[in-house]
């Protein structure tokens, strides 16, 4: 393995072992996304690629308007390697952005929409961002207006265009930007080893992490994923998973061109219009979060629709009940429902039953690794485990990140023979099926969002009613996993809920990162060495939790 720069500036590992195997296996296509736009374009320009909330967006469309993007781009400077944002819902415009940065080699850094000043005005400045792609407004907040107010805190302020916005005169509009642009007349021969994708993931530190992705590593999980779902170019798929996430990511803005499969999203996800899509176009492919599995079953009883052309659901994020995907399996007839396992570094490890007869091990287990080598060891001593034992599992595939932004954050991530450590305890069961049992990463997984507890508790540990406060999961059967802050006060005054939420609003968090639950305490567990027993706590919030459901 070697450290080599990139044009972006970026470094990035390379390992030459890996792209053998990559290129054996047929998992690296060697081209842009762009180039397979173009091939879709040529063939079949009226083809509908995306359908947004309803809207039918032809493959001619989102590839005309692509052109003239990346024109755009080319008037204002822009040079392969340098870096766009979007933090946009799951609307079609993404798909033009990031098939414009495609065509010239920009690369693109999703923001999820949640993020507020202070988690966007870190990614804008360590990304080093030029332009941002942003709503007017969405879920009654004012984008453009955060951008205003953080201004003079980023080191170079991007230029910011309004997607779907009024007339600004203070902000660039995508749909004049369309219309005024000279197109460029194709996709230009790009690196397919070159950066592509910029993913900033909540991490243990608290600080987010910027995950590093080529074309040919974002493009390993369709090559393997798209066949071992038995998907073609007949059928529709369904991602309501953010775009910002790399599920959602992979399967509206990548999948669709690379493999020829349209699909449908939303940008608000509401189960019975969800449902009600998937019927009309007749979706052989969801993926979701267990919420959303949760409630296409209820509707699906309660309307006595077995959604026969459903043929796979993929379920990831949050724990997953077997009873879930076997009562899936039962009411949708046709389809497989299954767990796997993946990350931002390591996008689709495993994959799910061939066979609805073999469904105890999607039900059971988070897949069979597939086009994955992997090691299993013991956590503290790092030496292999016997089959079935617990261990930290450590993954090497084509869907590997290059590596993270900032090169210190490799140091601890891969092992000598460059397998990334997942953070995630396992057994292997069934001989190369897995089992996530835990995770060393102390993150929470709120309705699919990762969120990181160092980040909240540095926010509130100055708080002048906390004394001391660990942040960890808890059980919830709505969002699969809630935020529950443990507090020590500081004096008489006992903080609710409500000053927990101030406090994370007055810095700059999203309110979706406010904790949900506060327990009490006079003082924390701790080891000998002074470190929070969060082993402890968690147990505590899943009693809590168990004790409010009965």
């Amino acid at each position: 393995m070697q450290m080599r720069r990139d044009v972006s500036g970026f470094m990035l590992r390379w390992d030459a072992k890996l792209a053998a195997w990559a290129d054996e296996l047929g998992d690296w296509p060697n081209r842009t996304v762009a180039h397979y736009a173009r091939d879709r374009f040529e063939a079949n320009p009226d083809r509908v690629q995306i359908v947004d909330e309803g809207r039918e967006i032809s493959c001619g469309e989102l590839y005309r308007g692509a052109l003239s993007l990346a024109g755009y781009f080319d008037a204002i400077g822009l040079k392969a390697g340098d870096v766009v944002s979007f933090q946009l819902p799951n609307w079609w415009e993404a798909n033009v952005i990031n098939l414009a940065a495609a065509m010239i080699g920009v690369v693109v850094n999703p923001i999820v929409p949640i993020n507020r000043d202070a988690e966007v005005t870190y990614m804008l400045n360590a990304s080093g961002t030029r332009v941002i792609f942003v709503p007017e407004l969405f879920r009654k907040f004012d984008y453009p207006a955060m951008l205003d107010r953080i201004r003079g805190e980023l080191d170079h302020a991007p230029e910011v265009v309004v997607v779907r916005g009024a007339p600004d005169a203070g902000h660039m509009r995508f749909d004049e930007i369309l219309g005024a642009a000279s197109p460029v007349s194709g996709p230009r021969d790009i690196d397919p080893n070159a950066l592509k994708l910029l993913l900033y993931t909540s991490g243990t530190t608290g600080r987010p992490k910027g995950v590093l992705h080529t074309h040919n590593t974002v493009h390993a999980d369709g090559m393997k994923m798209v066949p071992a779902l038995g998907l073609t170019a007949s059928d529709m798929t369904f991602s309501p998973s953010p775009i910002t996430h790399v599920s959602g990511y992979l399967w509206v803005l990548n999948h669709p061109w690379l493999k020829d499969i349209p699909a449908v999203t939303v940008d608000v996800w509401k189960a019975e219009r969800a449902f009600d899509l998937i019927e009309q176009y007749r979706c052989a492919f969801m993926l979701g979060a267990t919420p959303f599995l949760q409630e296409m079953v209820a509707i699906a009883k309660a309307r006595g629709s077995s959604l026969p052309f459903l043929r796979q659901y993929l379920c990831g994020g949050a724990a997953v009940p077997a009873s879930l995907m076997y009562e899936a399996t039962r009411i949708f007839e046709n389809c497989i429902a299954f767990r796997n396992f993946g990350a931002s570094e390591v996008m689709t490890m495993t994959r799910g039953p061939a066979s609805r007869d073999d469904m105890k091990y999607g039900a059971e287990t988070d897949g069979k690794l597939y086009h994955c080598k992997a090691k299993i060891v013991d956590i503290a001593t790092g030496e292999p485990v016997a089959s079935g034992e617990e261990g930290e599992i450590l993954a090497w595939e084509p869907s590997m990140a290059a590596g993270y932004a900032r090169t210190e954050d490799n140091e601890a991530a891969y092992d000598d023979d460059g397998y990334f450590r997942m953070g995630d305890i396992v057994q292997l069961v069934y001989e190369d099926h897995v089992v996530v049992t835990g995770r060393k990463k102390d993150l929470i997984i709120r309705s699919g969002e990762n969120i990181s507890a160092k980040e909240i508790e540095d926010a509130l540990s100055d708080h002048p009613m906390i004394a001391d406060i660990a942040v960890v999961s808890m059980p919830s059967k709505i969002t699969g996993e809630a935020i529950c802050a443990f507090v020590v006060p500081a004096g008489d005054a006992v903080p609710t809920i409500v000053d927990l939420d101030k406090a994370v609003a007055a810095a700059g968090l999203a309110r979706q990162k406010t904790p949900e639950h506060v327990v009490l305490i006079e003082e924390l567990p701790r080891t000998a060495a002074g470190k929070v027993r969060k082993d402890v706590l968690r147990e505590q919030a899943r009693t809590i939790a168990q004790a409010a459901v009965a």
